[in-house]
């Protein structure tokens, strides 16, 4: 499981229901039904009306990656086992990568060394791998757009339930008591609306953006190295090449590791 996706709604919610509580409102007045009604399902009826079936059907999907944690190879692990498979195709030949590829997880590695294996161009290995980037990319941010418009539409959609429980208020101007609660009821609307928009909505389109781009950095290195291998490059030059993804203390590790392993 993703813990800080978790985390984080139940500290949004935390930190509204307790500043509502120091505000000396009171919690029951978010069980407000034509609220809910307004925010949640208008943002649904609007995301339903702005994106095709074939991408709605994919929202229970994102959710399951926003809450859980998907399994991404390690890049230091990953530069390393590079390096070993630099040594291996300079020693003996590419085609001895072949009984390699059985031990592959991962099917955009497996493809990328099976093609390389196969004796393809690097430029038409290069060309096949980046397009199916390219699409997983396009993929993912067409997933984070949904939960963005919904982030839009959902604040505005607070602003339309304030404006009808503002016009439901003006039915009790002989009751000032009435009046009173009717106002206080018609911002409910308002508040759910900007706390599901900002607080849940786009946060989530921001937290599929960022994962997206972790997994597409991991398979742009995944190129790089199938290259690199293609080209007969040292497995040192390999390791120097792919740590330029990593960041300073990533390659600093990396290095550290690597003079441990070559002393052993």
């Amino acid at each position: 499981m993703d813990k800080t996706s978790l985390f984080g709604v139940i500290l949004g919610c935390i930190a509204v229901g307790v500043g509502m509580v120091f505000k000396g409102v009171q919690i029951s007045v978010l069980v407000n039904p034509a609220a809910i009604l307004i925010i949640f399902v208008g943002t649904i009826a609007a995301v339903t009306i702005a994106f095709p079936t074939s991408e709605i059907k994919r929202v229970p999907k994102l959710f399951g990656v926003l809450f859980k944690e998907k399994k991404l190879i390690d890049p230091n692990d990953m530069i390393r086992l590079f390096s070993e498979w630099a040594q291996i195709a300079r020693k003996e030949g590419l085609l001895a990568l072949e009984a390699k590829t059985n031990e592959i997880e991962d099917p955009f590695l497996k493809n990328g060394l099976s093609l390389s294996v196969d004796g393809q161009s690097a430029d038409y290995i290069r060309d096949v791998l980046t397009e199916e980037v390219e699409a997983m990319e396009e993929r993912h941010l067409s997933g984070a757009l949904i939960f963005t418009q919904a982030g839009t539409y959902a604040p505005t959609l607070g602003v339309l339930g304030a404006v009808i429980g503002l016009i439901a208020a003006l039915g009790h101007m002989d009751d000032p008591e009435g009046l009173g609660h009717a106002i206080s009821a018609a911002f409910v609307a308002t508040m759910m609306g900007i706390f599901t928009g900002y607080v849940l909505w786009h946060p989530f389109a921001n937290k599929l953006k960022r994962k997206s781009k972790q997994e597409a950095k991991l398979k742009y290195m995944m190129i790089e190295g199938i290259l690199s291998i293609l080209e007969g490059e040292a497995p040192r030059v390999i390791e120097q090449k792919l740590a330029s993804y990593l960041s300073s203390s990533e390659r600093q590790k990396l290095f550290e590791e690597s003079e441990v392993y070559v002393n052993e």
